[in-house]
């Protein structure tokens, strides 16, 4: 039993294993810190006792990665009273919660940050909000990212976290160094898989540093693009197994440049053969996500093997007693 799943278990068998993943509400302050707004909006969304484990929203750990205005961050230690603000609103709910950490890369805008776009090469990223063609990173600007990284880990962990995630999905800036369609680097961060994965191992061991072997670490990968020419399943699955050997607790699946949709599918759980496949090749839990609305649905797909935990976002979002309602379907509340 991983770090992750111990303080999960217990007597539900959907509701220990029911996730809400990260969702973008443009609710923080302007200066990244939680806003009353923000700290409400967790606060309603984490009631019942029905959630195993609530996964904070993209939040910035340098400004230059700051992906639009109200997006929250994690870049100076002023924001730690607010996030152990946060944490603590969540833990007397119940659940469990991580924060997720990001730099946008070339999805970024100059207009919202006020500063230079950078990405592993110059190619706007598909999911930019302004389209700018982004500036190379050099060697010291990603070992400053890093750097980052690991520092916003430890904000994380000192505001009362239970653990942290980083984001490395939906063509923000991992993404965009695992993808070769943003990634045309010709030095030891390009090139093959190893080389298009380097900057994340080196962001799993700073922020393993960071916070301690005893602290989860999550990583959300954007298996596969699902675009001619990116990443596939199988790249996917490669990362992932590398990603376990260098100390990450959990795999949360999702898209690549596709970001959290996979086109030409709208069933529910339809990033279910990655994460099924990655869940093969792996020893510690996969999360899965991915349009699922349905109780039985979630169910099922936990029962066959498609995953260890269910990320139920957009149902939540609509209706914040949606978990209370699936275990109370399933007969597993003992309310």
């Amino acid at each position: 039993m991983s770090r992750l799943l111990q303080p999960l278990e217990g007597k539900l068998p959907l509701a220990n294993r029911l996730v809400m993943p990260p969702m973008a509400t443009q609710k923080a302050a302007g200066d990244g810190t939680m806003s009353r707004e923000i700290l409400d909006y967790y606060d309603e969304k984490s009631r019942g006792g029905h959630l195993g484990l609530v996964i904070i929203e993209h939040s910035y750990v340098l400004e230059q990665g700051k992906y639009r205005a109200r997006q929250p961050g994690v870049a100076d230690d002023s924001a730690i009273p607010r996030l152990a603000e946060l944490a603590g609103v969540i833990h007397r709910n119940g659940p469990k919660t991580v924060m997720q950490i990001n730099h946008s890369g070339g999805a970024a805008s100059s207009e919202v940050t006020g500063l230079e776009v950078v990405a592993p090469s110059a190619v706007p990223s598909p999911v930019s909000l302004s389209g700018e063609t982004p500036r190379p990173l050099e060697r010291d600007d990603i070992a400053a990212i890093v750097e980052a990284f690991a520092a916003a880990a430890r904000r994380v962990k000192q505001a009362g976290f239970d653990g942290v995630e980083i984001h490395a999905a939906h063509g923000y800036l991992l993404s965009q160094f695992l993808s070769p369609l943003t990634n045309l680097r010709t030095d030891e961060y390009g090139g093959d898989l190893a080389g298009r994965i380097r900057m994340h191992l080196e962001v799993i061991a700073a922020v393993r540093a960071a916070v301690g072997e005893e602290f989860p670490v999550l990583l959300r990968l954007g298996a596969s693009d699902y675009l001619e020419g990116g990443t596939t399943v199988e790249d996917g699955v490669a990362a992932a197994i590398e990603f376990e050997k260098a100390g990450v607790d959990l795999v949360d699946v999702s898209g690549g440049h596709c970001s959290y949709l996979r086109p030409g599918h709208t069933e529910q759980g339809y990033f279910a053969e990655l994460s099924r496949a990655i869940r093969e090749a792996v020893s510690i839990p996969v999360m899965l996500t991915g349009g699922i609305t349905d109780p039985l649905v979630a169910e099922r797909l936990l029962a066959e093997g498609a995953a260890d935990l269910i990320g139920v976002g957009r149902a939540i979002l609509k209706d914040s007693g949606w978990a209370g309602h699936a275990v109370r379907m399933l007969g597993h509340d003992d309310g």
